[in-house]
C-alpha cells in the first residue's frame, strides 16, 4: 500500500525509503552494522530498512531491567534474532550504588543501562530530528564523543512520525500493543523524563515496578547512612524519596535518551 502523505520537504514516503536505503548501503562497514534496537517503532523501521537494504547487521537490545513487560514479550515474539545485552548492574542495584535516584538532570541510568554496546562499531540508530531540540541538531553521521571508536549512522534522521507509521503500515509490521493503549513512548517504567502523571499511570499498570523502586530507595538510604552521606532533603523513608522523586519539577526537559554523540 503506497501512502500519499508527504513529509515537510514534499518527499513521499517511498522516496524517503529509497533515500534511507541508499544511506545504509553507502556506509556499510565490512563487518556489518551494530543495530541499536529498542522494540519501539523507530527501531522497528530501522530494522526493516536494514533488511530491505540487504546489508550485514547484528541487532542488539539493551535490557534495562525497568522495561515494560509488553515490550520484552513483543521483542521475543517478533524479533527472535535480536541479541539481548544484560547490564552489569540492574536499575535496582544502580540506585543504592549511586546513592541518589536518577533524575531529569542526572540520568546515570541512561549511560549505564541504555547506552551500552557498539564499541569499535558503526552503529545504526533510529534517531530522528523531530523528536527533540537536541536531536534537531544531530548530523546523519556522527562520532561518539566518549568513545571515538564508535560511529553512528542515523538513516531516518529527517523522517517524521508520519513516515515511520507509514512504513509500518506499508510493510504490514506488527508493533508493540502499548502504542494502541495511549503510550507515545515505550521506555523504562518510572523514567524521570516523564511527568508525574505519566509515571503514576505506569506504576498503576505495573505496580511491581513501584515496589522495586521503593526497595531500591530503601537500600539507597541504608547505604547513605553507612557512608555518612548528607542530604539537603528530608529523606527518612523510601516513601519520602518516592514522593520527592515524583515531583514534576519546572525544568527545561529534552526527551533525548541518547546523549553520546558529538554536536
Amino acid at each position: 500500500m503506497k501512502t500519499l502523505e508527504l513529509t515537510p520537504d514534499s518527499r513521499t514516503l517511498d522516496e524517503n525509503i529509497e533515500i534511507a536505503i541508499k544511506r545504509i548501503r553507502e556506509f556499510e562497514p565490512p563487518e556489518g552494522y551494530y543495530l541499536a534496537f529498542s522494540g519501539g517503532k523507530d527501531s522497528q523501521v530501522l530494522y526493516e530498512l536494514a533488511t530491505m537494504a540487504g546489508v550485514r547487521f547484528d541487532a542488539h537490545f539493551n535490557f534495562t531491567t525497568a522495561d515494560p513487560p509488553e515490550v520484552l514479550r513483543f521483542i521475543r515474539e517478533n524479533y527472535p534474532g535480536v541479541q539481548w545485552n544484560r547490564p552489569e548492574k540492574t536499575m535496582w542495584q544502580l540506585i543504592p550504588w549511586k546513592l541518589y535516584p536518577p533524575t531529569r538532570t542526572v540520568r546515570y541510568c541512561c549511560e549505564w543501562l541504555k547506552e551500552r554496546g557498539g564499541k569499535g562499531r558503526f552503529v545504526l540508530t533510529g534517531i530522528r530530528k523531530e523528536e527533540s531540540i537536541r536531536r534537531g541538531k544531530r548530523r546523519m553521521v556522527e562520532v561518539c564523543y566518549k568513545d571515538t571508536t564508535r560511529r553512528y549512522l542515523h538513516p531516518i534522521i529527517d523522517w517524521t512520525s508520519m513516515d515511520v507509521w507509514g512504513l509500518i503500515r506499508q510493510r504490514g509490521l506488527e508493533y508493540c500493543e502499548l502504542y494502541d493503549q495511549g503510550y507515545s513512548r515505550i521506555g523504562c517504567v518510572g523514567c524521570p523524563m516523564a511527568g508525574r502523571e505519566e509515571r503514576l499511570k505506569g506504576f498503576e499498570r505495573w505496580p511491581n515496578f513501584k515496589k522495586a523502586y521503593l526497595r531500591a530507595f530503601g537500600e539507597m538510604l541504608k547505604a547513605r547512612r553507612e557512608k555518612g552521606t548528607k542530604t539537603n532533603w528530608n529523606w527518612r523513608t523510601a516513601e519520602d524519596v518516592m514522593e520527592w522523586w515524583l515531583k514534576d519539577r519546572k525544568v527545561k526537559v529534552d526527551p533525548d535518551q541518547l546523549m553520546m554523540f558529538s554536536d
